[in-house]
């Protein structure tokens, strides 16, 4: 599965000339291009993956080297498991420090003892409520990120938790161990060494890992390199030939791309015009995985803002906002991540990822506010700020999705609005729609997962806000509440009889270094939507 990994992500840094070549055939004959037009660059040979260690599972075995953690949540129960493990000197020593240190046991604290018993590192690991998954999961993680540059064998022995318990530690590390310094020079990509999950449910735990478990983190890992790389690498056909290769191989998967000249044949005026302004041109990605047995009729449908740089276009950002924006195709990325994920366990779903591609740039030949755009349904765009483009995208992609996938429902993420922000902070992504039963199922995922969502209205008022003299609706209201808006937007290109839910992710989607990550993305949606669509037919 490494060499996959790898294969994914040489492909994703390195996207082959003749697709550039194709591209700007296209935009000769489509749109007024420079005698010379930028070609992407390059990336430096020696970017690589993230070295992950190999997991196993046992019941039980001796340590002896490396790291050993002993994972608890009280201080009897590491005190338990500390004496089968370590001599009675070193038990005992482990005893006094987790007393004299006061330690908590909360999910993801620890408490480090080097050159206890003949060992490396002995590290007391707190998993805080173990009946709560979330907790387990967020436990490994904090792990993961601090052994992440450690070398040599780890063994985790958690004692008692079930074996879904002991599955959700060890997904939890794999996801911690992610790095996001994929383009530093230096880095050494040799094998940290393995990792062994110990405890009563190994058996059930390597099970769940094998199947589920590391598709998922592999899922998670691809979802934060391609948010995490720079536009001049992740732009919207190398995110195509990104997503081609990491499904590569995989059962049950077919993938569809629609290019600019497609794009404009359908209508999709919405979608073409956000990239009028860039010399890389939008696309519209489609991929598609029905699990074996699964009916063919009616798939979920997830669609993703895939704006792979936002300049803000003519209404140009401040230099202090636009550093980031590489990430504004978060949404995208997820969405893809799900269902790779969804895919590589072979899940039994029948799920559709969407994502809609395109860069926000200010070239003489970009849309300027006061356009008026004619997305694929007909209906008339005044554009008030070119900086309000992910719904644009988002609009064409959610009508093409419709005609042509027949959802049983569709959840759109999106980096959509700082507003949000401002609301929730990066503790929720906010969550709008219509559908009690499919906005119900989306918190409770959230709550499992620890990708949580606050439910925000889409009042009527925002049709008035949104109200254009010149034409249908127009891409921003003044003032007021700027995520309801944007949400309602998007509404209106959905029928009122599917099922629809948004979730702006501006907030959470990317940030700064913590407990469980390192700088960068933190691929908010996919642990998410792989629950809900494993739950939707339950």
């Amino acid at each position: 599965m490494m060499l996959h990994r790898l294969a994914a992500l040489v492909a994703l840094v390195s996207v082959l000339g003749s697709n550039d070549t194709q591209a700007a055939e296209l935009e000769t004959t489509t749109r007024p291009a420079p005698a010379e037009r930028v070609r992407p660059e390059s990336a430096p040979a020696w970017a690589t993956a993230t070295q992950r260690r190999t997991a196993s599972f046992l019941e039980s075995q001796a340590v002896t080297s490396g790291v050993l953690v002993i994972a608890a949540n009280s201080a009897v129960a590491a005190s338990e498991r500390a004496a089968l493990l370590l001599s009675p000197e070193a038990a005992a020593a482990l005893k006094k420090s987790v007393e004299a240190e006061k330690f908590g046991f909360g999910s993801g604290e620890m408490l480090s003892l080097r050159a206890l018993g003949g060992l490396d590192q002995v590290i007391v690991l707190g998993l805080g409520d173990a009946a709560q998954e979330v907790n387990l999961n967020s436990a490994g993680q904090a792990l993961g990120r601090s052994l992440s540059g450690v070398k040599g064998p780890v063994t985790v022995a958690a004692g008692p938790l079930t074996g879904a318990g002991l599955a959700e530690v060890a997904i939890g590390f794999g996801i911690g161990e992610y790095r996001s310094d994929l383009l530093k020079g230096g880095r050494n990509p040799a094998d940290p060494g393995p990792v062994v999950f110990m405890g009563s449910g190994a058996k059930e735990a390597g099970a769940i890992y094998r199947t589920r478990g590391l598709a998922l983190v592999e899922a998670i890992q691809w979802a934060r390199d391609v948010s995490n790389l720079p536009a001049n690498l992740m732009y919207p056909q190398a995110f195509v030939e990104s997503t081609r290769a990491a499904f590569a191989g995989v059962p049950g998967v077919s993938l569809e791309v629609l290019d600019e000249t497609a794009i404009r044949r359908l209508g999709m005026g919405a979608l073409s015009g956000v990239g009028m302004g860039s010399v890389r041109p939008p696309r519209l990605l489609v991929v598609r995985y029905r699990g074996a047995g699964v009916s063919a009729d009616r798939p979920l449908v997830f669609a993703g803002k895939g704006i792979t740089f936002d300049s803000g276009g003519l209404s140009l950002k401040p230099s202090s906002g636009m550093i980031n924006m590489k990430m504004d195709m978060s949404g995208a990325a997820s969405v893809m991540g799900a269902v790779l994920a969804l895919a590589k366990s072979g899940a039994p779903v029948n799920v559709a990822a969407v994502a809609a591609l395109a860069e926000n740039m200010p070239d003489g030949a970009a849309i300027r506010p006061g356009d008026v755009l004619t997305a694929m349904n007909g209906k008339t765009i005044e554009i008030i700020s070119t900086d309000a483009e992910g719904r644009l995208v988002l609009a064409d992609a959610l009508v093409w999705s419709e005609r042509n996938l027949k959802p049983a429902a569709v959840v759109d993420l999106a980096t959509l609005t700082g507003a949000i922000r401002t609301a929730l902070g990066d503790d929720y992504g906010g969550l709008f729609g219509r559908g009690d039963a499919l906005m119900d199922r989306l918190m409770t995922a959230g709550e499992q997962t620890g990708e949580r969502l606050w439910k925000l209205p889409l009042h009527p008022s925002y049709a008035a806000d949104t109200a254009s003299t010149i034409a249908d609706i127009k891409n921003s209201a003044e003032g007021g509440a700027g995520a309801g808006t944007g949400a309602w937007f998007i509404g209106e290109f959905v029928s009122r009889d599917v099922p629809w839910a948004h979730i702006d992710i501006a907030g959470v989607a990317y940030g700064s270094a913590n407990a469980v990550k390192p700088a960068g993305s933190a691929a908010f949606g996919v642990r998410l939507l792989d629950r809900f669509a494993r739950d939707w037919g339950r």
